[in-house]
């Protein structure tokens, strides 16, 4: 049974990873190399993971915060702020993803739904079409449990 569930899940990986467009992915990387400061956000279990990648990025040498933190600079002109959501509607992170817009801040944005309010707002976007607790993606179903 777990060997099973193992391959069922990495075959629901590498099909919501195949389908993210390649250039939307080198977009990405562009907006990391070129930031002066970076700074990541996201709500819940999603909130976690970008947590992690910000902190990723701070051990490859990046000037990297995640928001919330302490020793968080303003963000301005030359940053980039990396939004993370499932859903792209979280009200929370849509009114950060705003604030950044507002000061001028290149918008990178996670997401499964390109077409969302936070999605709107992206300079880049990386969409990954996966199930999840709100979003129903036609032709695929998680085994996972709460669609993680």
């Amino acid at each position: 049974m777990y060997r099973n569930n193992v391959k069922r899940i990495l075959l629901e990986i590498t099909s919501v990873l195949g389908q993210v467009q390649e250039g939307h992915v080198q977009n990405f990387i562009d907006e990391i190399f070129s930031a002066k400061t970076i700074v990541v956000h996201g709500a819940g279990r999603v909130g976690y993971a970008v947590r992690g990648f910000g902190m990723r990025l701070g051990h490859l040498g990046f000037h990297a915060y995640t928001l919330g933190d302490s020793v968080v600079p303003p963000i301005k002109e030359g940053d980039l702020l990396i939004i993370a959501s499932g859903s792209g509607e979280t009200q929370t992170v849509y009114d950060i993803a705003s604030i950044g817009k507002k000061n001028n801040a290149k918008i990178a944005v996670i997401t499964g739904n390109s077409r969302s309010r936070i999605g709107q707002l992206a300079d880049c976007i990386i969409e990954m079409r996966a199930p999840s607790k709100k979003n129903k993606v036609q032709g695929m179903r998680s085994i996972q449990p709460m669609s993680t």
